[in-house]
């Protein structure tokens, strides 16, 4: 049976730099088994959060628990090594002069119960013919093995990561992520992850907590997240968007492409309608009306085609619209190359959409 406990807390962390809080009020939790991303730009404060979870750092208010025994506060502070947690970083510090197997087992006391768990976690991590090599004959997602390998050893509940997969090349990255995800989950370890890549924090969180000027601004299942921002902001930090300006009268906002729901927002109020670029349907103009849109998609709107490049799995084409000089982007799948000036009709997934007040400046 999994173990639900809750394995690291942190408790309305805060951290003070120059009279400046790059970390206010965090609060979260971790259970064994689990992965928690912390998601946000360079600078938002994840990155502190984690020193902090680890002890290299220390808060100016709240309180961690580990395992429900408090390891700082205001009076106590554990440092790294009595906490029991495993750090990865993006520099894997490997000892040069030790051998994979050496390296492995370095944090663990010598013995035949040692030389076992090396043995495994090198078989875990597909590594055991290598055991004695040394760091400099691996590549990078070779050493990235060893590094996970020498964090689990010493059997963790708790790993912290930041950024550990940032030097890997795009394919080896996916691969290497992958396998450190399920070896993590078999061993049990509740993981707290800090990226600045949403695709990254999406493909393995259970958990996404997206930070911004060093406070949480909104948390939950990767699903969720994406399809419930809490803001434009957050709505843009996980895929291009477009964005449409407009102002509630007798809540509802009237757009080029139709009217939109706004209640409990005052006439007068300026809103944004956010679009993913997935969520416009293109249709040629071939009768001069454009398409008849279902009634989920609302009215359509026309515009001129100013861009289109293929990227691979779909294709990207930007519009200019025949309103306020609003440019849109859509995405198509496959090959879907129209000309410049060619005349689309554009129709919008209103289910998809999302509609907020423009926060004051």
């Amino acid at each position: 049976m999994q173990d639900s406990r809750t394995k690291l807390e942190l408790r309305s962390i805060a951290r003070v730099f120059d009279g400046r809080r790059v970390v206010d009020d965090v609060s979260l939790s971790l259970k064994a088994g689990e992965v928690t991303c912390l998601l946000g730009p360079s600078g938002c404060g994840k990155s502190t959060t984690l020193r902090i979870a680890a002890g290299v750092d220390r808060q100016d208010e709240g309180a961690v628990l580990i395992a429900d025994v408090g390891v700082s506060d205001a009076q106590n502070h554990l440092p790294p090594e009595a906490r029991g947690i495993g750090l990865m970083f993006q520099d894997f510090a490997l000892f040069p002069h030790l051998t994979v197997a050496q390296n492995v087992g370095f944090g663990v006391p010598r013995g035949a119960e040692s030389d076992a768990r090396v043995a495994q976690l090198l078989d875990k991590v597909g590594l055991s013919q290598y055991r004695d090599m040394y760091p400099h004959q691996l590549s990078g997602g070779e050493q990235q093995r060893v590094a996970l390998a020498r964090a689990l050893a010493p059997r963790p509940s708790v790993m912290l990561m930041d950024e550990p997969f940032s030097g890997l090349d795009d394919r080896l990255r996916d691969t290497v992520r992958d396998a450190t995800l399920d070896i993590l989950r078999e061993e049990g370890t509740a993981v707290l992850l800090v990226t600045h890549e949403p695709e990254e924090a999406m493909r393995m969180a259970d958990q996404i907590v997206l930070m911004r000027d060093g406070r949480i601004v909104q948390s939950g299942a990767p699903y969720n997240i994406y399809n419930a921002p809490v803001d434009a902001q957050a709505a843009a930090f996980f895929s291009d968007v477009n964005v449409i300006a407009g102002e509630v009268k007798g809540a509802l906002t009237r757009t080029p492409f139709g009217e939109f729901l706004t209640p409990g927002l005052d006439d007068g109020t300026q809103v944004e309608i956010v679009i993913r670029p997935q969520h416009l349907r293109i249709d040629f103009d071939r009768d001069g009306r454009g398409p008849n849109p279902t009634a989920a998609e609302g009215m359509p709107a026309r515009g001129v085609v100013s861009r289109a490049r293929f990227l691979g799995h779909h294709s990207l084409v930007e519009f200019a619209m025949d309103f306020d000089q609003v440019r849109l982007h859509a995405v198509v799948p496959g090959v879907f190359l129209p000309k410049v000036g060619t005349i689309l009709w554009l129709s919008v997934r209103r289910d998809r959409c999302f509609v907020f007040e423009v926060p004051p400046s």
